[in-house]
């Protein structure tokens, strides 16, 4: 089902997101992941419906998932682009050149449609 195969892509990504952000090398390494709850001691999560999309026979399903997971995947679930991490000094520095003023309080007196100008160059660099 198409349904299944888009949750199986989601519970990957979730269970990959620390390994693809260099926290951990394995997911099973990840201490607030759920992914050990599927593959050793369940104490939280009720892995039943999840691991009988791979199986009914838990042995099987288990070694699935566990290849299901070890595949290497590009998966965008909801992904949000890392917006850039400037300082406030930064900020400043890019206003003054960007808008040629000296002062960002300067930008008022700045003719409305070149201020306009000036404020949507700032927003597609991911100032707000």
């Amino acid at each position: 089902m198409e349904d299944e195969s888009y949750f199986l892509t989601v519970l990957r990504y979730i269970h990959q997101n620390p390994v693809k952000a260099g926290i951990v090398a394995d997911a099973a390494n990840y201490n607030w992941s759920s992914y050990n709850e599927y593959v050793g001691k369940r104490a939280i999560v009720d892995t039943d419906f999840e691991l009988r999309i791979f199986s009914n026979d838990r042995e099987k399903a288990l070694e699935s998932f566990k290849r299901f997971h070890w595949i290497s995947s590009d998966d965008l679930c909801l992904d949000v682009s890392e917006n850039k991490r400037l300082t406030d000094k930064m900020v400043v520095e890019i206003f003054k050149q960007k808008c040629r003023v000296n002062h960002c309080s300067e930008i008022q007196s700045v003719e409305k449609d070149q201020r306009d100008r000036y404020l949507k160059f700032l927003k597609e660099e991911g100032l707000s």
